[in-house]
């Protein structure tokens, strides 16, 4: 790994229509009511984020499986310039499928959200949609996207949210491409 690489750290986040309670103000004495929807349908949101650019990649999946975990990683490795992701020890992530890409990949370590800057990423999304009933899946869908579409419009903002002080130190510490060059 050299300094030249252009690394992102990715995740997924399971997007249902089982709704959050969120906590709401409300005057002292007045018991808030909100309403809960249980429906037990998913999407899958895979992200990247790369925290020197504050650039985003995404796409949808319907499961977690291995075969749309690799095809997601295949089109990172066709449609960007991305040369390595970051991301946990998720089953999928580990696959035979997913390696076979060729893709670099960094695994992180078991029950680290802290470790990785995209969570941080999908703790906004999911206060901007949260604490809302959706008719369908699609309808929240398109509220996330609408969302991923403002903070993509806007890599400052992206940076100012993941761009962590010890990240960029790591990743200042790593070696030039080129010996020379140092």
């Amino acid at each position: 790994m050299t300094r030249d690489k252009q690394l992102a750290w990715a995740d997924e986040m399971r997007v249902g229509l089982v709704s959050t309670v969120r906590r709401v103000w409300a005057p002292r004495g007045v018991k808030v009511r909100q309403k809960v929807q249980m429906v037990r349908e998913w999407r899958y949101l895979m992200a990247a984020v790369e925290i020197g650019t504050g650039r985003l990649w995404w796409c949808w999946t319907e499961t977690m499986k291995s075969e749309e975990t690799a095809s997601v990683v295949r089109g990172w490795q066709r449609n960007t310039t991305l040369d390595v992701v970051v991301w946990d020890g998720a089953p999928s992530h580990r696959s035979a499928l997913v390696k076979e890409v060729g893709f670099a990949l960094v695994q992180q370590p078991a029950y680290s959200p802290e470790l990785n800057p995209a969570e941080r990423l999908f703790e906004e999304l999911r206060r901007a949609v949260e604490g809302r009933l959706y008719t369908s899946i699609e309808e929240k869908v398109a509220a996330i996207e609408a969302e991923l579409s403002k903070w993509d419009a806007d890599p400052g903002r992206v940076r100012r949210l993941v761009d962590w002080w010890w990240i960029t130190d790591i990743l200042d510490q790593l070696p030039h491409p080129d010996p020379i060059a140092a």
